[in-house]
Formats: structure tokens, sequence, C-alpha cells
């Protein structure tokens, strides 16, 4: 039986990049979530029929939306949907499902990296045909949907059994339950060379995963421990909970500080890492040294056709624009394109879709390639251990060759929480006001090359994004970089991204901040920010 329900709009349901995200008891609130999830559906056309993949990271309430979002779907005319056992999909693994089944799209619950719990985030997303996050066209639609919706479509029956793998009917739709893990551990031993990595763990090789309870547990277990013959413990913190163990499961060094002390110690195994709460970004730590983001993003590139499913090289590079330009010379020497990009990875979806880049980054630990059309943590952790097992060096041995090629970019960022949003306004205004006079000046002894804010074209579709973010470039390859994020009546965050190129290998073991000390006070003179933050010091330096 289908019912057709009357509700009111909410007025709170704007989604952004990554979906909808409010906290837990928002989403308990009555016919909230199934606004949006019809919010989702009245903004489609054709999908009578059509598959449509369901599953999330694990959060508290996943389960019960998924029922929801099923009983839904039936009662709107998809002819099946496709759910990961006991509601587990990482928001890669989705991706690829979405991509190998050929599915309409799919709806993934998860608030990424945040803390989840009866009191913490909650999040619905949805993705395209091409397994990415929803265009902005549709996010829009969805949105202006949620504004005057007045009734939503739901089917009586049952909850569906999401712990059995099955094929039943409910609501006259198919509901597939599926492995969550073996699609996805299949896609990534079709682009990885196994057999050398498993000589590798054979030959004594240690490592540390911690899934921070979160998503890629399951995944790490089976594809390091169960596939690649790492030794039982490898994988750690592999089951994932609706709190993830009461952690914040953000792969940092803050969140993750255990990890950090146990590879700086004096028993480190060789390599460590970790994913977060849904499984699409990355923490890479080698015995005795932190990996940046933004190295990493130029490492991979530089070694990935060490991988058999990279063999033929890449096509392009990309990066989001506040990430180090350490990626920018390895597509120089490779002779590729190089995509300078917002944030968001709706802009790399683009260029990967139209065969213009494999390989993409940003400097908040996300990394990913033309695999899925999303961010993929366990896959950057994998190509490393391939490089690793193809070279048969330590991460430390390839991080400094690295360096010695290409030159060292010494790379921070500092955030300025909860300014009050006129002094963050006045400070940009003021800023953008004398972008075009900076050229030629001299600061700290450093002279200013150019000075923008930076726009971008996408080559793809022709859009065009402005106010990403203003940049000052020094002659001779570094820069800073300065953003808004969540301005509004609580304030806005500044982040101060800072960068220094350094092509002498004999000075690339300083200190980050000491190296960076210059540009830091540099962008104090330029941008006035302790005077008009009214801070002495940033809230958080990453």
């Amino acid at each position: 039986m289908t019912r057709t329900v009357e509700t009111k709009p909410y007025d709170d349901q704007k989604p952004g990049t990554s979906g909808l995200r409010k906290k837990v008891p928002v989403f308990q609130q009555e016919n909230y979530a199934e606004n949006f999830i019809q919010s989702i559906f009245d903004a489609l056309d054709g999908f009578a029929g059509k598959d449509l993949v369901i599953g999330g990271d694990g959060r508290y309430f996943n389960r019960e939306v998924i029922q929801i979002a099923i009983r839904m779907a039936a009662a709107n005319g998809f002819g099946r949907v496709i759910v990961g056992k006991g509601g587990i999909l990482s928001t890669p693994a989705a991706s690829h499902l979405i991509r190998k089944r050929k599915a309409f799209g799919g709806i993934i619950l998860s608030a990424s990296h945040n803390p989840g719990g009866p009191h913490e985030d909650f999040g619905i997303k949805y993705n395209a045909d091409n397994g990415g996050p929803a265009p902005e066209k549709l996010t829009d639609a969805i949105f202006a949907r949620t504004k005057t919706i007045s009734r939503y479509r739901i089917a009586d029956f049952d909850p569906v059994d999401i712990d059995t793998i099955a094929t039943t009917s409910a609501g006259g739709m198919a509901v597939e339950v599926v492995d969550p893990v073996a699609d996805y551990a299949e896609l990534m031993e079709s682009l990885f060379d196994f057999d050398a990595i498993r000589r590798m763990f054979a030959g004594g090789f240690r490592m540390r995963f911690d899934a921070m309870h979160a998503v890629t547990g399951p995944y790490a277990k089976e594809i390091l421990e169960h596939r690649l013959g790492a030794p039982d413990g490898t994988s750690r913190n592999y089951h994932p909970l609706p709190d993830f163990g009461g952690h914040h499961p953000d792969p940092n060094l803050v969140h993750a500080k255990h990890l950090y002390d146990e590879m700086m110690g004096p028993d480190a195994p060789d390599f460590g890492a970790a994913s977060d709460g849904d499984g699409d970004r990355n923490l890479v730590i080698g015995k005795g040294i932190f990996i940046t983001p933004s190295d990493s993003l130029a490492m991979l590139a530089a070694n990935a056709h060490l991988a058999p499913g990279y063999k033929a090289g890449l096509k392009g590079i990309a990066r989001s624009m506040p990430t180090s330009g350490a990626a920018d010379r390895v597509a120089e020497k490779m002779g590729v394109g190089m995509y300078e990009t917002p944030t968001g990875w709706k802009f790399f979806g683009n260029l990967l879709d139209a065969g213009m880049a494999t390989i993409c980054g940003e400097e908040s630990a996300g990394t990913g390639s033309d695999h899925v059309r999303e961010k993929d943590g366990l896959w950057a952790v994998l190509l490393w251990l391939n490089i690793l097992a193809v070279r048969g060096e330590s991460a430390k041995d390839i991080v400094t060759k690295h360096w010695a090629t290409y030159g060292r970019n010494y790379y921070s960022r500092h955030d300025y929480e909860e300014v009050e949003s006129e002094r963050a306004n006045a400070l940009v205004g003021v800023l953008r006001a004398k972008l075009k006079s900076l050229p030629g000046t001299r600061v700290r002894g450093m002279t200013i090359a150019a000075a923008d804010d930076f726009a971008y074209h996408d080559p793809v579709d022709g859009s065009v994004s402005e106010h990403q973010g203003i940049r000052i470039l020094f002659e001779g390859g570094s820069r800073v970089v300065l953003r808004l994020s969540g301005t509004g009546t609580s304030g806005a965050t500044l982040r101060l991204y800072v960068e220094r190129y350094e092509p002498d290998p004999d000075r690339h073991d300083i200190d980050t901040q000491e190296a960076l000390a210059d540009l830091i006070g540099a962008a104090d003179d330029i941008a006035g920010i302790r005077s008009h933050t009214g801070r002495d010091a940033p809230s958080v330096i990453t």
C-alpha cells in the first residue's frame, strides 16, 4: 500500500556541496527526512523502473533513514533499490556501485568526517548516475522543492532485512542487499599490483591502519588482511560504530594523534594510515615522517605509473586552489595538464568525466582518481602501498628523493575561527580593494609577483566561479591565500594558507612554521589580520 502524506516545508533544508547536514535531533523531527528525500525525487525525472543505490557510513540514525528511503523509493516508482549489507557503503564504494550497476543514482547517508551519535551530525546527499555528487543545478532544484513541498509518497510494508545478502520484493520493488566490500575490493585489485604488495607484507613489512570505528573498517580488514596478507591486527578500530566509539572520525594530526605518536616512536611500523567517517579522506604517515595531503597528491601522481591501473600515464592532474603547488611541478615534468579548481569535488568530476584529469586532490586530506567520482581514502593508501612495494624503499626515502627532484613546498594552514562577520568581511573588502597595487611591492624582503581574487573558468561546462579566495604570489614560487568560510550571523572562519617553495635540498629539513615565518608575517602586514580580527594568533594551525 502506498500513502500520500501531507506535510509542510522546513526552512532549513538547503543542501551544500556535500548534501544536507544537520544534527540528528533535527533529522528526527516529524517528516524532516521524508521531506528532503521526496524533494530529491521531485527534482529528478525519468527514474521509473530504474535502480537506486542506498547506503551510508553506519552513523547514528543511518538504519532508520535507510528504511524510510527504501519505502519512499518504492512509492515513487523505482524498480530496484541496491543496499549495502547493514546499511554500510563507503562514499567511494557507493560511487563505484552506481557506476558499475549503471544505476540512476544513489542516496548516501553520511556527514563525512564529523562526529556521530544521538546529538551529533547526520547527512543525506544525492549522487548522480556518474557516481559523483549532484551538480549545483540539481541541488538548487532540490532546495527549491523543499520550500514548496506539501506532500510525500511512502509505501507501507514491514522493515526490510538489510542484514542478509539477498534479493527480495517490497512494495512491488526489488530490494537487493549486497556485500558492501566485494565490488570495491575487486576494483582495487584491478588497479593495483596486489602480488607485489603481498610479497612486501610476507617479507615483514609492518603497517597500521586506523579505521576510526568508521566505514572503512570492513574494507580495510578484507583488503589489507584477507586479500593482501597483512598480519592480523594491522587494521585497528575496524568495527563501524554509530558514534564512532565516541571519537571524532577526522584523519588529522589532532584526532589521530595516537597514530602519529606511534609512527614517530622507537618501534614504529613501516607505514601508518587512517581514513574518515565515510571513507573519502586519508592520512598517511611514514616511519618518522608525516606526509602532508598536498605532498601526498604530488608523490602519488609522480609514481602512479608503478600501479597497473595507471601504467599508461596520467591524462592530467587537478588540485583545489588552496592546495600547495607541489603537484604542479610533477605535471610540468610529465607534460600533462594541471588544473587549479575551487574547493569542491564537483569541479574535479567535470575534468574526470571529460578525460582531462586522472588524479585529483585537496589540502583537506582528500585524494582520488578517475576510478570513481568521489575522493577515496583507502584508494590513496593502497596506491602508497603499491609504490612502496615496487620501489622497495621506505616512505621517508621516497619523500626526500621527491623533494630533491622537485623541490619542497613548505605548507601550513592557519584558521581564525568565529571571527565577527563584520570584521572578517572588512578584512577581505580592504584587501580586495588594494590587490591591483600589490604586484612589485616588497614585503619583508620578498617581492610580490601577482595578486588576485581567484576565479575559475570551468573548461568543461563553461561555468565561472568567482571570489574563491585571495591569492598573493611572490617571486620564487611562494604564496599566501586567504579565504572566508562560514560567513553569517554567528561569525566566520578566516583561513590563511601559507606556502614557500624551497628548491635547495640542503634546506628541506627546516621546521615548517620556522620556514614559513616571514610569509606568515607578510600576510599580516598585507592583510592586517591582527588588526581586523583582534586575534594575536590563529585558533588552529595544521
